[in-house]
């Protein structure tokens, strides 16, 4: 790959990014451009301007972008109407945000006139594979850079000492080994690493920032009302919401109420195993209110059909191919049966636990008169079911008369 003459970096303004920019510039000689998302962090952004500054960013290449509500809006609430779920417990947070970022990424180098972007992911991550395939799918064109692939800055020393060599400033928490690695947005937050290397030891307490002990939760439940329209939540306990503000407030509840934390062990996409402590608060409390609303508005065909095709689509998801035609395609399927998912559930929010409680719609298709254990006016004929067990039990029957009648010639 020829040497890039400009290069759009997703910068978070820490040390390793920082490092990273330095490096382009040095290894290069290219113009550096920066783009920073709000994606709902909890971080103070402006100290990532003035290191950006600092090193050499023109003011007007340094691009700080609150992304919350497009995040939210055009990428989890999309994915929640999915039931989206890896390895049946993991609820994706970083997977969902990286193809958000490259977005960002590609739009700014094409305004920028740059040739290339550049991340901070490793060489043993998803995150590297979910940037890259998300930035080719928008730009085939766009070159790459992945410096942790290409780099001899192997060590932790090393780092440290590139930084002290090109005056990048270090934090005094910055010079230890640090105890486990962080990634937070608006719908999680991610720890792995360091002391969470051993999936035979216990996460130490420390490591979950975002959540509340289960044992420290409130000892009386508290009940929230979650308002859905055409599968995206849109108001709580009557009050409408954007869909960032609405993320927002049950990530309040759920921390409050210790919900959502996951210590978990997956398969990533590059073949080896990884543990990780995992806090979904409102995440966890907006799947089982998605799934409260479903219980009544989808039909049996396309709620399972949607259940069957939900593991394909949660690990197109988890591998970074969020711009593929394949889940476009699941996508357009999914919002189609959420035509009918609007309408209001109650939930029960409870040390550590959310349930759903209770569930009423418009467009409701349960009927009380016909499941009745009461006088039902002639609704359900329950004569009827005799004829659909003997039809349903025709081919079974056909076996059991082959397998032993087979049995019997011995």
């Amino acid at each position: 790959m020829s040497a890039p003459k400009k290069v759009v970096l997703a910068y978070s303004g820490g040390l390793d990014t920082s490092i990273i920019l330095k490096w382009l510039q040095t290894e290069y000689g290219c113009e550096v451009i920066t783009f920073t998302a709000d994606l709902g962090q909890g971080e103070e952004l402006e100290p990532a301007r003035e290191k950006a500054l600092l090193l050499g960013i023109k003011p007007e290449n340094i691009h700080i972008v609150d992304v919350r509500e497009e995040f939210v809006r055009d990428f989890v609430f999309p994915m929640f109407r999915a039931n989206a779920v890896y390895e049946g417990q993991y609820l994706l947070g970083t997977s969902i945000a990286r193809p958000l970022i490259s977005k960002h990424l590609v739009e700014i180098a094409h305004a920028h006139g740059a040739d290339a972007v550049a991340h901070g992911a490793t060489g043993k991550g998803n995150d590297q594979v979910r940037f890259e395939l998300s930035a080719y799918a928008l730009d085939p064109s766009i070159k790459v850079i992945a410096p942790w692939r290409l780099w001899d800055l192997t060590s932790r020393t090393r780092l440290l000492e590139f930084a002290e060599q090109n005056q990048i400033p270090i934090a005094r928490n910055k010079r230890g080994e640090a105890p486990f690695s962080v990634d937070a947005n608006l719908l999680h937050t991610s720890s792995e690493g360091r002391v969470l290397e051993d999936p035979g030891v216990e996460a130490p307490d420390y490591v979950a920032s975002r959540i509340v002990a289960v044992e420290d939760a409130p000892d009386t439940p508290e009940f929230i009302e979650v308002s859905f329209e055409r599968g995206d939540a849109v108001a709580i306990d009557g009050v409408a919401m954007s869909p960032a503000t609405l993320l927002t407030r049950l990530n309040e509840f759920g921390a409050r109420h210790g919900i959502g934390l996951l210590d978990f062990v997956e398969n990533r996409f590059v073949g080896m195993k990884s543990r990780g402590l995992y806090e979904t608060p409102g995440g966890t409390i907006l799947l089982e209110a998605h799934r409260g609303i479903e219980q009544i508005t989808l039909d049996a065909g396309s709620g399972h059909l949607k259940d069957s095709l939900m593991p394909r689509y949660a690990e197109l998801i988890y591998n970074g191919f969020w711009f593929s035609p394949e889940r476009e395609m699941l996508q357009a399927l999914i919002d189609k049966s959420q035509e009918h998912v609007t309408g209001t559930v109650r939930l029960k929010l409870y040390k550590g636990s959310v349930r759903c409680v209770a569930r009423w719609s418009d467009h409701t298709l349960y009927s009380e008169k016909h499941v009745t254990f009461e006088e039902d006016a002639g609704a359900y004929d329950q004569k009827d079911a005799q004829g659909f067990i003997r039809l349903n039990a025709l081919r079974l029957k056909l076996v059991a008369t082959r397998n032993a009648r087979v049995a019997g010639r011995g």
